[in-house]
């Protein structure tokens, strides 16, 4: 049956190829981006897929944006995609770049599942599907203020969940690992715009292990994620949780466990290669 879905972060990465995904199997996909500009290259791309895309402006942080979609649309399923990653050490990294990491990953879906829900709960009926992280159940070093906020969206996804049990309304994460949209080379070098070495707290080697880029080589093919996606949406009883690819849950749950015995020295990163 075919569904009306809107999904944010729709002009990259996994919201595009979602987003077209979708709509090539028949559903109304209403695909947001951020701003005008990337409108018009993202309808000409579902032009040359053969799909039609209703694409709409959509920044996800302003309120003018979000009250025109909330009195626009009557959604199936919302698919609270759009994201970025600001890196570098905890103790460092500008406080301004914190709170724009969690205005677009936290307070946004919030708000945005705020303006949706009660149309899903007045229906009986409706999904919201959360793009979390892996990173949202364990947290990555230098990476922390990002995982942080996907935390925090794990901490709302749950609550929901169980909030609205019984509303007829579902709750869903899809957890990626590492994939080559270019968010993660992207994320990895916003540091570079601050970060002193000089200056820093964290030791040189740790950190630069972190930013270099080979470490970044062998990521996982993104259609792998888009199918997963697609497979959550179209579903009328989803898992809550869905990790992507399957293949890291052990090591996720190995780390989580660390958590509960490493004291000083002891790193919390589960090394994959002891499992």
């Amino acid at each position: 049956m075919s569904k009306t879905i809107l999904i944010t972060g729709a002009s990259s990465g996994f919201g595009k190829g979602t987003a077209i995904g979708l709509a090539k199997k028949g559903h109304r996909v209403i695909a947001a981006v951020h701003v005008e500009p990337l409108k018009t290259i993202l309808l000409e791309e579902a032009k040359n897929e053969g799909v039609e895309l209703e694409v709409i402006v959509l920044d996800v942080t302003k309120e003018s944006d979000r009250q025109f979609a909330f009195n626009s649309y009557e959604i199936d399923v919302l698919m609270s995609n759009a994201g970025i990653m600001e890196t570098g050490p905890v103790a460092e990294i500008p406080i301004e770049n914190v709170r724009r990491n969690y205005e677009v990953n936290v307070f946004a879906p919030l708000q945005l599942v705020q303006g949706f829900l009660p149309q899903m709960v007045k229906r009986g009926s409706g999904k919201v599907i959360f793009t979390s992280s892996m990173g949202g159940l364990i947290t990555v070093p230098f990476a922390a203020i990002y995982t942080s906020t996907k935390h925090a969206l794990e901490g709302m996804a749950e609550g929901l969940k169980d909030e609205l049990s019984g509303t007829g309304v579902e709750i869903c994460t899809v957890n990626p690992g590492v994939f080559g949209t270019g968010f993660n080379d992207r994320g990895a070098e916003t540091l570079t715009k601050w970060w002193n070495p000089e200056k820093s707290l964290s030791k040189m080697g740790t950190i630069q292990a972190f930013t270099d880029p080979k470490g970044l080589e062998n990521q996982l093919d993104p259609q792998i994620m888009v199918d997963a996606m697609i497979r959550v949406a179209e579903e009328d009883n989803s898992k809550f949780r869905n990790v992507i690819p399957e293949a890291i849950v052990p090591w996720i749950k190995a780390t989580q466990e660390q958590a509960w015995k490493a004291k000083k020295n002891d790193l919390l990163t589960v090394d994959p290669s002891s499992l």
